[in-house]
């Protein structure tokens, strides 16, 4: 901390929930040394809100503790090879030298020397788009990786070494504070999704005998050895991490809910909070989709699958869209590789017939929804069937009649089977973009610049070029 600037000082308090002190900091040009120099009466000065000043002494008295304790541990780690008899025994051996171990990362943790690629967008202070950002998790969890001799159970103060280490050195992925949490998160599911599929790793199975799992017990099993009782009679099995009636009893609830035509959302909402632990871990172990929306199937309504979305990623994805839609509209129909696509076509003759300036305004969006695709030259039929029959498997839009007032009609598809049907096509594009993530299903290449434009948008991680 003592060599940190003054904006990593900056970026420690947004991290924080301190974000009010920032522009006085900046303003006092307090760095990192400056930080841990304060006194009672400097607090005062900077710091007006009483409540504020006795997190922010709590937080330096906190740091100077642990840091006086590190260096009276790395004092005993360096005599401890004389004295070892005396300085531990027994069972503590163990304990001594993996807090030694965590010492070591602390003093020469060092990022890792990443591609060239990746290094051009960093030295330019881009924030990366979401490809980018899953080559910098790759490369530090294989560094992290080779820290920890092999190992793929990082410890949490490890990965906050790590972190803090990338913020650090590249303030600009903090992204407004929030930035520890998101990538923190990244690294902790790399590291799971690399555990995942290892049958055969000693430390890889201790550790899931340890929560739950047993040895030759494959993914597909686990959601087929107990019996789901009082859930609908057509579920009839019970994932292994579905214990107790309670949460058995919130499953009927919402299933039975489902069926009535005045639905108490309120109480949607709460029971689809309680349940989201368990039907996340359904989603990560690959379970099928008809069993997820058999036991969950306000899924399937477009409110509840924004909610989803909005809380793996605290982004109202509709909203988002729409803005996207009003500001690329006019850009993506003015270009010549749209000119003579047949939805440009149709679109040009339904705007003849009408002059009301909302209608004009909810074709033009339709219609530079649908083009997308063929603005990044990618596979509309993975995009959106347009009076055609539904063929792809992963997440595609059904559209009918598209620019048509009266008869048009939007749904979503996943593996060829209606999930829900929306109001108009923003709305549509949405649920497709929400669908990828919160069902967690890989994206096809021949339609990922589309959505990777998308998704750059929505999550405002790039600007990407003008079209």
């Amino acid at each position: 901390m003592e060599s940190w600037s003054v904006e990593q000082v900056c970026n420690w308090l947004k991290q924080r929930n301190l974000g009010e002190l920032v522009p006085k900091f900046r303003e006092e040009e307090v760095s990192g040394a400056a930080l841990l120099a304060l006194n009672d009466r400097m607090v005062q000065q900077l710091v007006k809100k009483i409540g504020h000043q006795a997190v922010l002494m709590d937080l330096i008295k906190k740091y100077q503790q642990q840091k006086s304790g590190l260096e009276s541990l790395t004092y005993c780690c360096e005599t401890a090879s004389q004295k070892l008899p005396e300085v531990i025994s027994g069972k503590n051996l163990k304990s001594f030298f993996a807090i030694h171990k965590t010492l070591q990362w602390t003093s020469s943790y060092a990022l890792p020397d990443f591609p060239y690629d990746v290094k051009c967008i960093l030295a330019e202070k881009k924030c990366p788009d979401h490809s980018m950002r899953i080559r910098i998790i790759e490369f530090l969890q294989a560094d992290m990786t080779k820290y920890l001799e092999g190992s793929l159970y990082p410890n949490s103060q490890q990965y906050n070494i790590v972190v803090n280490a990338l913020l650090q050195a590249y303030p600009f992925l903090d992204e407004d504070g929030n930035g520890f949490l998101l990538w923190k998160r990244a690294l902790k599911d790399r590291f799971k999704y690399i555990r995942r599929p290892i049958e055969d790793d000693e430390q890889v199975l201790r550790n899931k005998c340890k929560f739950g799992h047993r040895r030759g017990q494959s993914r597909k099993s686990s959601f087929g050895e107990n019996k789901l009782d009082g859930v609908q009679g057509q579920v009839e099995k019970k994932p292994a991490h579905l214990k107790g009636s309670a949460m058995d009893l919130h499953i009927k609830w919402l299933n039975q809910e489902y069926m009535k035509t005045q639905r108490n959302w309120e109480e949607v909402d709460n029971r689809m909070n309680v349940t989201i632990e368990i039907r996340r871990k359904m989603i990560s172990d690959k379970a099928p989709l008809k069993d997820i929306l058999r036991l969950f199937p306000f899924l399937r309504c477009p409110y509840q699958l924004f909610r989803e979305f909005q809380l793996l990623t605290h982004m109202d994805i509709y909203k988002k869209t729409v803005e996207i839609l009003e500001i690329y509209s006019e850009n993506i129909l003015s270009l010549y590789v749209v000119r003579n696509n047949p939805i440009n076509i149709m679109l040009q003759e339904n705007l003849k017939q009408h002059t009301e300036e909302d209608v004009l305004k909810y074709m033009k969006m339709t219609a530079a929804c649908l083009l997308l695709p063929e603005v990044f030259g990618d596979d509309s039929s993975l995009f959106a069937a347009v009076n055609e029959e539904v063929k792809a498997v992963t997440p595609v839009l059904e559209v009918k009649n598209p620019f048509n007032m009266n008869s048009c009609a939007f749904a979503l598809y996943i593996e060829r089977e209606e999930l829900a049907q929306f109001d108009d096509c923003t709305m549509a594009l949405a649920a497709l973009v929400a669908a990828f993530h919160v069902f967690d299903i890989p994206c096809p290449k021949r339609i990922h610049r589309t959505l990777n434009f998308l998704e750059s948008l929505v999550f405002e991680v790039s600007n990407p070029a003008a079209l």
